[in-house]
């Protein structure tokens, strides 16, 4: 068992009432069983969670739905387990997903697991995405500094020069400075 299904099993546990079907559904080997809990009615969201990110995890693109509704969840261990099995996952939509998800202006607060999915998977659709979603965040005042830093970490991981004017617009900020001068070392000389 990996770090992260372990993680997923011991926080939903609880959740689950430690159930014979939340038991079955962390050892069964039947991706049919599995991908069935997910179109069921009336499941609870234990069980879709597990069984997405047990069929992400194997490639299975069955998932690929209910990770992308986990991923923009309020809650952010949900957000990283569904950030886990998408970067398995190997779906071409995922990108596009988890950018439209970063640059929402609307669920910033949610967005810190799709900006860290986005400099993983290294798509055309990450640099754009993080440079777009940091421009909007780089006000003094922002609350959401946190996803705001992760753009730069990511940026600087991926250090692609089109990100050179918006980290240079992060230096002089409280909080970001210090990722941002080290997001820019990572750039290729102008």
């Amino acid at each position: 068992m990996d770090e992260e299904l372990r993680s997923l099993t011991h926080r939903l546990a609880e959740e689950a009432g430690e159930s014979a079907a939340y038991r079955r559904l962390l050892v069964t080997e039947d991706d049919e069983e599995l991908a069935q809990v997910l179109v069921e009615r009336e499941r609870p969201l234990w069980a879709r969670e597990i069984a997405a990110f047990r069929l992400g995890c194997g490639g299975d693109r069955r998932a690929f739905e209910t990770l992308v509704l986990l991923l923009n969840h309020r809650d952010p261990e949900r957000c990283a387990g569904a950030a886990h099995a998408l970067a398995r996952l190997g779906d071409p939509r995922t990108p596009r997903a988890a950018a439209a998800l970063a640059t929402n202006s609307l669920r910033t607060a949610y967005a810190l697991y799709p900006v860290r999915l986005l400099s993983e998977l290294r798509a055309p659709e990450s640099v754009p995405a993080l440079v777009s979603t940091l421009r909007r965040l780089l006000g003094r005042d922002e609350p959401h500094w946190r996803v705001a830093l992760a753009c730069v970490e990511g940026l600087g991981r991926l250090g692609d020069a089109q990100a050179r004017p918006v980290l240079e617009a992060a230096l002089p900020h409280p909080r970001l400075g210090g990722a941002a001068g080290e997001a820019l070392s990572r750039l290729p000389a102008p």
